[in-house]
């Protein structure tokens, strides 16, 4: 996984040393320029784009790549936090819009988001299996003993349960799953909706403590 790091001088160091220890490949460009030249010559999965570079800025950066189909994702990195200028932002093509400063727990929690969705590392298995449960991306089924049980389940529940299957075992946060299942369509508070559809995927799934919640920290499978 090849990062392309876009920012002041001093973010993009510390945002390369970090993202290296985590153990992704990374590159930084200072400039708008630098960024274009870089994924034209280079193998780039994710961009981390500021908004306001230098000679060619952010915005031109991602119209360049929504107009030419570059096959990259991009997480916007800026100061403008009006939901105009995230609104601005999305529509131009990104991804994610990630408002500075920001915590670093949740920058990696959205690359990781992105990558479920581009089918990288874990995501691209067909079937996932945890414990009894057997989910079947394929066909979009899911089983409970051991392939036995059809359990059918919304789309909305199929997604949750598909993000914490992903996760094998690992927490998934609120923000995390409003995301990746319900594509942030602005339905109000994201933690409503998550906790009714948990109440109902444990019921259908046969146990209340399959599905573990901590505050803070998110859902997982047990």
């Amino acid at each position: 996984m090849r990062i392309l790091v876009e920012d002041d001088r001093e973010l993009s160091a510390a945002l390369d040393d970090a993202l290296r220890y985590e153990g992704y490949a990374t590159g930084v460009a200072s400039t708008g320029v630098e960024a274009l030249q870089a994924l034209a010559d280079t193998d780039v999965d994710i961009v981390l784009l500021d908004r306001d570079l230098p000679v060619l800025s952010g915005d031109a950066v991602m119209a360049t790549i929504a107009a030419n189909r570059i096959p990259v994702a991009v997480i916007m990195l800026t100061a403008a936090a009006e939901v105009s200028d995230r609104v601005s932002g999305l529509d131009l093509g990104a991804d994610d819009y990630l408002t500075k400063p920001f915590a670093y727990p949740e920058l990696l929690a959205r690359i990781r988001a992105l990558q479920r969705r581009a089918g990288k590392g874990s995501a691209t298995q067909a079937v996932l299996t945890r414990g009894d449960l057997t989910l079947d991306s394929t066909r979009r089924l899911v089983f409970r003993d051991h392939g036995r049980t059809l359990v059918k389940l919304t789309p909305k529940e199929y997604g949750v349960l598909l993000e914490l299957m992903r996760a094998d075992g690992g927490y998934v946060g609120v923000d995390e799953l409003y995301r990746s299942v319900w594509d942030g369509d602005g339905l109000g508070d994201p933690s409503d909706a998550i906790k009714t559809t948990m109440y109902s995927l444990r019921r259908k799934l046969g146990g209340r403590d399959l599905i573990v919640s901590t505050r803070g920290e998110g859902y997982r499978l047990a």
